[in-house]
């Protein structure tokens, strides 16, 4: 029996740059980005002021005043962009009677959930006591609130699970869901990834743990993937979903496809909580296996979206691990980090980082790592510096790699 292939069919996104997938991409290609002061709150007392924030106004036009009470920006995000995705693939889970409902799943990632309403159950704890503690609390913070209510809203009743593996949340939950076609659990899956930690609390750690850049005085700049300048990450919030489904269901009701997505791979440093192997052998094996899941050979990928977090150590470990599995053809690679103007989004960048390749193999356009001047020495392929490239791309990668050692590897594919 063949095995069950995996198309992509919807795309929907909350990012800094807006909730156009089109628009943003666009922007992307441009060279744009949503780097800015952080406003949501006080930043005074905070060496960190900027970030990639979404906005507070129209970021989740498909929801109500009652679902901002009861859900969790990350969880709002989320759902956001899963009703973006649907209507983009042309589903009515609630109204299309040919849909079996018991055969349509949600595997979304967070790699922190909802630290705003632990921050707010918190203070009010503290100002006002247990008793005004908010029975919506627990619901709102816990990290599988965006799969449950996804499946609440639509009445999806197949596979649904959370995926909680820091910046590779995204990543996890697409492979697992792919998994769950594969092997006829179900036809569709919503899967993905969502973020909302520019919060008091998230700024805080972030900043604590020196991970951040702190390019105060140039923020749109701060976010520079294998530059030898470059002095950390940005962070940033959103979500990114896309929608698989199994080739033929999808084929047999005239969906538009727009890659296939032929492969998965994931590894564990086991090495340390925060930094990667130096080697990058982690990385790299999770980029083999992903390539002998699709069945394809080192030299037929063209294209990589790089995990590319624009820290010291994690830009100079993805080359590596990049150059010690592609050998001679790593020089060949068009690779390019979407995060520069992103920022990153932690559990869902995945998420986003999946629907950009699969844009590239779509449309032939691949987007620029900007605010490349100068690459370090140890950074030395070819990272598509701040101009857009028109290119045939026929196979992507995208890298996610994740605190706590965890790395997994999707491979995307022309239909």
């Amino acid at each position: 029996m063949s095995q069950r292939r995996v198309v992509i069919t919807g795309l929907g996104w909350v990012t800094s740059m807006g909730l156009s997938v089109d628009q943003v991409f666009n922007d992307l290609l441009a060279g744009k980005n949503g780097i800015g002061p952080i406003t949501r709150f006080d930043t005074t007392e905070y060496p960190v002021k900027f970030g990639g924030q979404v906005p507070q106004e129209g970021s989740t036009p498909n929801l109500d005043s009652r679902d901002g009470k009861r859900l969790d920006r990350f969880a709002q995000y989320a759902l956001n962009a899963t009703i973006d995705a649907a209507n983009d693939a042309g589903l009515d889970f609630k109204g299309d009677d040919k849909l079996n409902l018991w055969r349509a799943g949600a595997i979304v990632g967070s790699g922190i959930g909802g630290i705003e309403e632990f921050e707010d159950g918190y203070q009010r704890l503290i100002d006002k006591g247990p008793k005004r503690v908010s029975p919506f609390m627990v619901p709102k913070l816990m990290c599988n609130a965006g799969s449950g209510n996804i499946s609440i809203h639509f009445g999806l009743k197949g596979p649904n699970t959370a995926v909680a593996t820091a910046c590779a949340s995204a990543a996890h939950a697409i492979g697992n869901a792919v998994d769950c076609i594969r092997n006829d659990a179900a036809d569709i899956m919503v899967s993905g990834g969502s973020e909302a930690a520019v919060t008091r609390l998230g700024l805080a750690c972030f900043t604590a743990l020196k991970a951040l850049s702190l390019r105060n005085d140039d923020p749109q700049r701060a976010s520079r993937p294998f530059d030898k300048d470059r002095d950390g990450f940005v962070l940033a919030e959103g979500a990114g979903i896309v929608i698989l489904e199994e080739y033929e269901h999808a084929k047999a009701r005239g969906a538009k496809i727009y890659a296939e997505l032929l492969g998965w791979g994931q590894s564990a440093d086991g090495s340390h909580i925060t930094a990667p192997l130096e080697d990058g052998a982690g990385a790299a094996y999770a980029m083999e296996q992903a390539l002998r899941d699709a069945k394809l050979a080192t030299e037929s990928i063209n294209y990589i979206n790089a995990h590319g977090t624009s820290t010291p150590l994690g830009d100079k470990a993805e080359t590596i691990a990049v150059k010690k599995l592609f050998g001679d053809h790593a020089k060949k690679l068009e690779i390019s980090s979407t995060k520069s103007a992103t920022g990153h989004t932690l559990g869902a960048s995945g998420g986003l980082e999946a629907i950009i390749t699969a844009k590239t193999i779509a449309t032939g356009q691949i987007c620029p790592t900007i605010n490349l001047d100068e690459p370090s020495p140890e950074c030395d392929l070819d990272y598509v510096p701040n101009t857009a490239r028109e290119s045939d791309v026929r196979y992507g990668m995208s890298n996610s790699f994740g605190f706590g050692g965890h790395n997994v590897s999707l491979v995307l594919g022309k239909i």
